[in-house]
């Protein structure tokens, strides 16, 4: 009996919980939501950029305007053929960025016949259906050409208005040149405003 009494009077000794305002509950969740939003911030910083296409190379896969959203290098290590990739080659405009396609990677050979616009690597001709043009300009590069070790060969899906790897100012990329691939379209250009802004285009690249 003694004992039961003991722990009721313990339990009526006991400080009641305090409860906070709305106003302190509010502080509270915004503090949590600042934290939570500075390391998205981070994440994105390290591990993502975006970008603005400028010019007609890839048109129509992208068009003049876009904004796209990179894989930052800082993960992105290895091109592979058919990626879109942003470079910065100090060769060519000063560094400025370039959108181009990945045709091909150390150590294959690329050909292109310029009369049928036919572009071969390995010796197997390409199924193009993203480009906007066949291949018929020839910039200055010789062919057959082979892709050097860290490099890649690319190309504008546009290829008639394309300054690319057949230009000799721009030739192989070296992987330490590529900012990233092009993953997401995020906000779709106007080609100078001759089109519409289409945003049924928003989303991932292919």
């Amino acid at each position: 009996m003694r004992k039961f009494q003991f722990r009721k009077k313990e339990k009526q000794n006991q400080e009641p919980e305090e409860k906070l305002t709305w106003q302190q509950n509010l502080l509270m969740d915004l503090h949590d939501l600042l934290y939570v939003l500075a390391g998205f911030m981070i994440i994105y910083m390290l591990f993502f950029r975006v970008v603005v296409v400028v010019g007609p190379s890839m048109y129509e896969t992208l068009v003049d305007g876009d904004r796209l959203v990179l894989l930052s290098n800082a993960v992105y290590k290895n091109p592979e053929q058919g990626d879109i990739i942003v470079a910065s080659k100090q060769s060519f405009e000063a560094g400025e960025c370039i959108v181009k396609r990945v045709i091909a990677t150390e150590g294959q050979i690329v050909d292109i016949d310029f009369n049928a616009g036919i572009v071969y690597v390995d010796g197997v001709a390409l199924e193009e259906d993203y480009t906007y043009s066949l291949t018929t300009m020839d910039e200055g590069v010789r062919f057959p050409l082979y892709v050097e070790e860290g490099h890649v060969f690319v190309m504008g899906d546009n290829r008639n208005s394309s300054k690319d790897s057949r230009n000799p100012q721009i030739g192989l990329i070296d992987e330490r040149e590529i900012l990233g691939k092009a993953i997401f379209l995020l906000v779709p250009g106007t080609n100078k405003g001759s089109e519409a802004a289409n945003y049924d285009r928003v989303g991932v690249i292919e």
